[in-house]
């Protein structure tokens, strides 16, 4: 039987001598905020530390991290951060942990530093970077490391194999076996290979595409797609996509020269990291082809490119803006908008939001709905258990993903031949010990959403994005009463203050009534006092919009003395 946690899981024991913990605080249960804290000798090595974007029913909220409690008591053992590629799934987080202890080591590829080091920059942070390229092994603590070549939908792409006296782990990040990439660099299945020799004694994989029959679509394939939108689109083209996915841009730029039009970037970290692409030698960018916004608008339509982000429905983003005619693009008839990246679970109704407000204005949506514009950067089942059958793993741990991808995942390991007990399916918090080559569920640390709520970091409560909830969906109501001290009764009629709720004369009488009521039933057995009074008047408002309207507004009641 596969492994699956109990809910009530305790508190994880001391970690037995040589063994090695593996706790996924982020990243497993959920797509984003992907970061894995691996344990041996008393030292804490981090692999990844990424933020996950908020949900329509988080109001207000920028980013959530990872939970950094569990370890908060020991960041002077952690050794360094590893990141495995520059997606702000898996690096967004980083800056907000160097916070915490402004010397931790992080390593990573060029361009994976490059990104995050311009968060650094933004925050005015400085810690120690380690440049690693694929085949390279660097040791930190008692963590000896190999870096391997890894393809996705970002270049630069690795996968860790982390040695310790409990065993070799493989972690494999974010990776595809495309195998026509566009920077001609492949996953390295030799190492992967040279690696099981060795014998992986903990395999960490990639989950998302798990459910997705067959081999991930080439990421040469979309350029016909691509090309047509190019050739016939009659006025501009507005291009949105991650502000990190540099293959998908590269693409969008080799169209362009094509069909003769200019591009402009779009977007504060837009035009950052294709900058840093560029000046890195990730992005070729003809000379001239890309040009200033201001010098864009003094071309004809039918010669303009803009390449901008948003494509998860981003309420703040470039196309947000633009579908809310919020932004100096305004787009019209003829314009041609092509979402050239995924659909992420969870962002569906923000995305066919901006979808139906750009095609109001008269634009042609080409999306992944309908038009091959887009090929995933994960590993679909064909090539997973590929990967199974190579590696031979004696204990598989499927990351990244929800519940399902997860399982998915694990399901295709045991058709490989690892044993159902030797497969474990985790969530964030979940404590995995690997010792005397077995890995096991010993217990479960605190591992909750953080929220960053404007400039405040995991001030936001589940009770307080309730009362938004509550806002945005029922409004809000200010009672206020003037009390008779002498009577204990209201000096004036009271008054209602209500936003976000329709009321009219009806309904002001209903609610002055139900109040009077309860205050001279509450007066027969005691004179009630301000304190008193508030709280009367709080819930039996409450009570009758419930009754009367079946609404839950979120009510303040002030009362003052006459």
């Amino acid at each position: 039987m596969i492994n699956h946690h109990h809910l009530d899981l305790p508190s994880p024991p001391k970690l037995p001598k040589g063994g090695l913990r593996v706790t996924p605080l982020g990243g497993l249960g959920e797509i984003g905020r992907n970061m894995t804290v691996f344990e041996h000798q008393g030292k804490l090595l981090i692999v990844d530390c990424g933020v996950l974007f908020p949900e329509d029913n988080q109001p207000g909220i920028n980013v959530i991290l990872p939970d950094f409690s569990s370890i908060r008591h020991r960041l002077n053992d952690i050794v360094a951060i590893v990141l495995t590629h520059g997606h702000e799934d898996h690096i967004g987080g980083v800056p907000h942990l160097i916070k915490e202890r402004k010397n931790i080591p992080v390593v990573g590829s060029k361009l994976t530093l490059a990104f995050v080091g311009a968060k650094f920059q933004e925050e005015r942070l400085s810690p120690p970077v380690v440049e690693v390229v694929a085949g390279e092994k660097r040791s930190f603590g008692p963590f000896d490391l190999e870096f391997v070549a890894v393809n996705h939908s970002i270049p630069d792409g690795l996968a860790i194999a982390i040695r310790t006296e409990a065993g070799l782990v493989l972690h494999t990040g974010d990776f595809k076996m495309d195998q026509f990439p566009l920077d001609k660099r492949i996953t390295d299945l030799g190492a992967f290979a040279r690696l099981a020799e060795e014998g992986v004694d903990l395999f960490l994989t990639d989950s998302t595409n798990a459910e997705v029959p067959g081999f991930t679509t080439s990421e040469e394939d979309i350029r016909p797609a691509i090309d047509a939108v190019f050739r016939t689109s009659p006025r501009r083209i507005v291009v949105s996509s991650f502000a990190s996915h540099v293959h998908r841009i590269q693409q969008v730029l080799d169209a362009a020269v094509k069909n003769d039009r200019k591009v402009a970037f779009v977007g504060r970290s837009m035009v950052r990291n294709m900058g840093i692409a560029s000046d890195l030698g990730y992005l070729n960018v003809p000379k001239g082809l890309v040009v200033d916004l201001k010098t864009l608008e003094k071309l004809p339509d039918d010669k303009m490119v803009l390449v901008c982000t948003g494509s998860q429905g981003e309420p703040m983003a470039a196309l947000s803006r633009m579908a809310n005619r919020e932004h100096i693009i305004e787009i019209g008839d003829g314009d041609t908008v092509l979402l050239a990246s995924s659909l992420i679970p969870g962002n569906e109704n923000a995305i066919y939001r901006v979808i139906n407000g750009l095609i109001r204005w008269g634009a042609n949506v080409v999306h992944k709905g309908n038009a091959k514009v887009h090929v995933s950067g994960h590993a679909s089942a064909g090539e997973l258990v590929y990967c199974y059958n190579i590696v031979k793993p004696k204990n598989v741990m499927p990351v990244h993903g929800e519940w399902r991808h997860l399982t998915a995942n694990a399901e295709l390991a045991v058709r490989t031949g690892v044993p159902e007990d030797r497969v474990i399916i985790a969530e964030d918090g979940v404590v995995v010990d690997l010792v005397n080559g077995r890995a096991s569920i010993v217990g479960k640390v605190k591992a909750d959403l953080v929220f960053v709520d404007g400039m405040s970091i995991g001030v936001a409560s589940e009770e307080a994005l309730s009362d938004r909830r509550m806002l945005a969906e029922d409004g809000a109501i200010t009672i206020l009463g003037i009390l008779d001290t002498k009577t204990g009764l209201l000096a004036e009629p009271i008054e209602f203050f209500a936003r976000g709720f329709a009321h009219d004369d009806e309904w002001i009488r209903g609610a002055t009534k139900a109040i009077d009521d309860a205050m001279v039933a509450a007066n027969q057995s005691k004179r009630v006092d301000g304190a008193a009074l508030e709280l009367l008047l709080t819930r039996t408002m409450n009570r009758w919009m419930q009754r009367k309207y079946r609404r839950t507004p979120v009510i303040t009641s002030i009362v003052v003395d006459a």
